[in-house]
């Protein structure tokens, strides 16, 4: 035998044995995984997996349901009320207004109605913890835009009444009360932060219990919202944009302003937000393009039907053989982003979400079922149970309890 060949003969065990895990270390993680709540803050829903017919409690072709939560021991997950930007008029308030009651009912119903023995609605801290505890998962209500307010601040509170418990006040595009982290792409701005308006939300937000939430509008935006909440915000799904320079990630300067509100960014494992990638190839970019045309897929995945969803990735399918993608980013890399913000934040700062099923999603976490990986490359760095449990819920628990706390007193007069 050749040298080479001896020294290959010797490295590939050791290579194998290195991307094996130790059976005691898996093991340890695994029970640190069942005795943790693993919250998740950002999981899209389409109404239409809500209904008696076809829901959750199936093994939908969605990254999140009960399934693949309960294989993946993802205890809980806010199910998001999403709008996209649309027109600053009373006909575009009036659109957003009904698609995110749509999207209230449809929580509500599942929850209520459709399997009330398999997952609860959570609306306090305490009540994630009683229904995890419970042995039921846990659905929350997160709001992504504010759009849908109109410019009816009464909608507020009302939003507050029907479960939401967070809000970010801009999307994708500069809405009524605050610019868009979008606005970087093409150096327009609308209000320089947040307008008057804006201003008055992140009030109201304060006064009913509702965590103001900080991803997607844009940096100028974000500061003046810390600045302005009386009580802790989040981040519900941003990663670090130290390690990946994109507009929607925060940088230094906002995480620090994060850290001293008291606040907690929940890292996102978001494939392109945690990894940037070259561009796609230009015949790529063009056949994804067409393909989005074709099959009228111009808003993204919340404009998917239940037909052309599946339509749809069996033709990326073949665009994908066709035009290889750049590689996923992976579970590593997401936690690479953990680690950054712990150490530059602070544990008690960082939490954990995934924008499944609205684009997220790395290598060896894709999908609600692989949530256990997440905790294994926690332990295999070394985090202990309490860190690990703080990093998927105790840190968004403290913020929710401490939101709570802030409504009350401003409610009783204690808090101007």
């Amino acid at each position: 035998m050749s040298s080479r060949f001896a020294l290959l003969a010797l490295l590939v065990p050791a290579l194998a044995a290195a991307q094996t895990p130790d059976p005691a270390l898996v093991a340890r993680a695994r029970a640190i995984h069942e005795r943790v709540i693993t919250l998740d803050t950002h999981a899209d829903i389409n109404p239409r997996d809500f209904t008696k017919a076809r829901n959750y409690t199936q093994r939908l072709d969605t990254q999140v349901n009960l399934p693949k939560m309960e294989e993946g021991g993802l205890d809980a997950a806010f199910f998001i009320v999403y709008v996209g930007q649309g027109s600053l008029t009373q006909e575009g308030y009036d659109r957003a207004y009904a698609q995110a009651v749509e999207k209230f009912d449809a929580i509500h119903r599942f929850t209520k109605e459709i399997a009330p023995t398999r997952m609860g609605l959570a609306l306090t801290a305490d009540d994630v913890r009683a229904i995890a505890g419970s042995g039921r998962k846990v659905a929350l209500i997160g709001i992504e835009n504010a759009y849908s307010l109109g410019t009816n601040l009464g909608r507020v509170k009302e939003f507050h009444d029907r479960g939401g418990r967070y809000m970010s006040l801009a999307h994708n595009g500069h809405s009524q009360f605050a610019d868009s982290n979008t606005g970087e792409r093409d150096g327009k701005w609308m209000h320089n932060g947040l307008n008057d308006l804006g201003r008055q939300v992140i009030a109201e937000m304060n006064k009913w219990g509702i965590m103001v939430d900080v991803s997607h509008p844009s940096k100028q935006a974000n500061l003046q919202a810390i600045a302005l909440s009386k009580a802790p915000v989040i981040a519900s799904h941003s990663a670090a944009r130290a390690i990946a320079d994109h507009s929607r990630n925060m940088d230094d300067e906002q995480l620090e302003a994060l850290k001293k509100n008291g606040g907690v960014i929940q890292t996102v494992a978001f494939d392109s937000y945690v990894k940037i990638k070259a561009p796609d190839s230009a015949e790529r970019a063009a056949a994804i393009a067409k393909l989005r045309v074709e099959m009228g897929l111009q808003g993204g995945p919340a404009s998917q039907t239940d037909a052309t969803r599946s339509q749809f990735r069996a033709r990326m399918n073949d665009i994908d053989k066709q035009f290889p993608p750049p590689p996923m980013a992976t579970v590593a890399d997401f936690v690479n982003h953990i680690d950054y913000l712990v150490k530059k934040i602070g544990i008690d700062h960082v939490g954990i979400s995934s924008d499944f099923d609205g684009g997220g999603g790395v290598a060896g976490w894709n999908g609600a079922d692989e949530t256990f990986n997440v905790t294994l490359e926690l332990v295999k760095r070394g985090y202990t149970e309490e860190q690990i449990g703080k990093l998927w819920s105790g840190n968004l628990l403290r913020v929710m309890a401490d939101v709570e706390k802030v409504a009350r007193d401003i409610q009783a007069g204690r808090v101007k």
